[in-house]
């Protein structure tokens, strides 16, 4: 159990705060932060507007907390991670031997897109462990749909309650089996009708062109061309390691663009690709890494056809 400045380890510590009321909230955090910074260490707040305001003003005047802006950092999932490391590694290098960070995701993370939310909070357990790391996601019980706080609970070790408890969460799931389990996945209304391209086995250059076919200056344009680097990346995957038939569909809508890829294959071995850089010699990670980057929602799916990944460009459904 953790208390002040006793919380000095090596290796990530990750809880969640589940809380009904911002008093709530506030018995948690506050002590968290200024235990951090009477301990010296670099504390750090990545909440939303209204919780970082609570936040702010509970604090004293002056206090050596930096915010975040949190609704930027949490974009897309390994954009998130990669952010992350990369403030990690800077006050690690700057000397910090122990770092604290509250996060919360944006509220519409919890509609259609949480699958691709749920697999990131369960591999950042990994993808932070060789930082000093203690962080807790705040997680409003009034707001947060129960598949979501079930999703939460199965992918933090523990939970810090406003009594200064630091209890083990009875469902956590390693990332790694957790990783590996079909999540649900809401369709996109789109797929509901025909698409406005489908293809069989299409070469890198017959993908782009399928999606420069479909756009009618729907999705802006930087969108529409991280689709075309994502799909081109994810159809030469499937060419290489997937088993044929590799089939492309794309489906145009009025805010986004939707593309799915499909081969008989069973899709990457490795549970961490796309959300991280791939492992030397991983097949296919470095373009499932840039795709999970550039699309602003990615889903997949195995059965008994085989695997398919959805890349979604502009407006992605929030259900």
């Amino acid at each position: 159990m953790r208390t002040g400045a006793a919380a000095q380890h090596h290796g990530y510590y990750h809880e969640a705060v589940r809380y009904g009321s911002d008093d709530e909230l506030l018995a948690v955090v506050v002590p968290f932060l200024l235990g951090g910074v009477d301990a010296g260490e670099p504390t750090f707040v990545a909440l939303g507007e209204r919780t970082g305001g609570l936040v702010r003003s509970a604090l004293p005047a002056g206090c050596e907390v930096e915010f975040l802006p949190g609704g930027d950092l949490y974009s897309r999932p390994a954009a998130a991670i990669r952010s992350y490391r990369e403030l990690l590694a800077e006050q690690v290098a700057a000397g910090a031997g122990q770092i604290r960070i509250i996060g919360e995701m944006p509220p519409g993370s919890f509609g259609a897109t949480w699958d691709w939310w749920a697999r990131y909070e369960s591999a950042i357990n990994h993808a932070y462990d060789d930082f000093p790391l203690w962080s807790m996601c705040a997680y409003d019980t009034r707001t947060t749909p129960p598949a979501v706080l079930a999703d939460v609970a199965r992918t933090h070790p523990r939970f810090a309650t406003a009594d200064g408890r630091h209890v083990p969460s009875p469902t956590w799931t390693p990332p790694r089996d957790y990783l590996r389990q079909d999540l649900p996945v809401v369709p996109d209304p789109l797929q509901a009708r025909p698409p406005a391209v489908e293809l069989t086995d299409p070469t890198a250059a017959e993908a782009r062109a399928a999606v420069h076919k479909v756009d009618q200056g729907q999705v802006p344009v930087d969108d529409v061309e991280d689709l075309v680097v994502a799909v081109s990346e994810i159809v030469t995957n499937a060419l290489r390691h997937g088993r044929p038939p590799v089939r492309l569909r794309v489906w145009a809508g009025d805010d986004r663009i939707v593309a799915t890829v499909s081969d008989a294959g069973d899709g990457p071995g490795d549970p961490f690709c796309g959300l991280l850089p791939a492992s030397t010699g991983a097949p296919g990670g470095l373009g499932l890494w840039i795709t999970y980057q550039s699309c602003n929602h990615v889903t997949w799916q195995r059965d008994d056809d085989g695997f398919t990944l959805r890349l979604t460009a502009g407006n992605a459904y929030t259900g």
